[in-house]
């Protein structure tokens, strides 16, 4: 940080406590009480001619009594709103719902329209599942009804063809392979269900390349938790009952890169994305 003068700094506390005691309901007898000094200080305070800087105390007391921040107030920040305050605006954790295409990942969808959006789902994206899949995978499922869910992942698909925003999606090849064989999280998934989704994905492929890219990255050199990143606004991690949202620049930086570091090394790349399908439907892949 630029080393400044005294003078200069206390000119620059001076001029800030003046805007924020102007924005405040406070007048200069109510601060004056509330930080514990006498009126004929925060008047010198104020309107001095030759400005100075309180003690750390009285700092601190004003910015409290202010709503403000002691770092703006002394020059240090740029931003007015204290540290706590801060803190809540850039970090929310709000519930999760077990269909990834609740309302409130739909809010964020809405307020990045334009931006590119970068995903790595927890399992096949949502927004691209047939309603058979979507069916086979929530009958379970006790928040949702699978019917919510196919309505919602459809008003969000159209969504996305309407919003001029790139979607970008990465996923772990064995997410994909473990879908074909139907092993894992895909045990018991029938057949005709499984064969529909891979043709769907040529279709949407079809339809949305390259608008919509989809890459696969080996998850034994490379590995990521879900996240969404909303273009610069906004990163998202899902921890499966909340999402852990950021919105301080920096995070939202931190977590772009990792999800262009798994693109970078992805062993599939979007264009041949399609190749990679036609492959895990040849015979004997799947062990059927």
């Amino acid at each position: 940080m630029e080393k400044i003068d005294k003078r200069e700094r206390a000119a620059e506390f001076q001029r800030r406590l003046r805007a924020s005691l102007d924005q405040s309901p406070l007048s200069q007898a109510g601060l004056a009480r509330a930080v514990g000094v006498d009126r004929s200080t925060v008047s010198q305070l104020l309107n001095g001619s030759a400005p100075r800087l309180p003690n750390g105390q009285v700092v601190a007391e004003i910015a409290t009594s202010l709503g403000v921040s002691a770092d703006w107030l002394l020059g240090l920040s740029e931003r007015q709103e204290p540290a706590a305050q801060l803190l809540a605006s850039a970090l929310d954790m709000p519930k999760a719902p077990r269909a990834l295409v609740g309302d409130v990942i739909f809010g964020w969808h809405e307020e990045a329209r334009g931006y590119k959006i970068r995903h790595v789902p927890a399992t096949i994206p949502d927004i691209l599942k047939t309603p058979a899949l979507i069916r086979w995978e929530y009958q379970t499922t006790l928040q949702r009804s699978p019917e919510q869910v196919i309505q919602s992942s459809e008003e969000r698909l159209e969504f996305l063809r309407a919003s001029g925003s790139d979607y970008e999606i990465a996923m772990p090849l064995y997410e994909v392979a473990s879908f074909v064989r139907r092993e894992g999280y895909y045990e018991g998934l029938p057949v005709d269900i499984r064969d529909e989704q891979l043709s769907w994905f040529l279709e949407l492929h079809d339809q949305l390349y390259p608008t919509v890219r989809v890459f696969l990255f080996d998850a034994r050199t490379v590995y990521s938790a879900p996240i969404t990143v909303f273009g610069p606004l906004l990163a998202v991690v899902y921890l499966g009952r909340h999402y852990m949202a950021f919105r301080d620049t920096e995070r939202v930086r931190v977590v772009t890169a990792q999800f262009d570091w798994l693109v970078r090394a992805a062993v599939v790349s979007a264009r041949d994305w399609p190749e990679h399908l036609a492959g895990l439907r040849r015979p004997g892949f799947a062990g059927e």
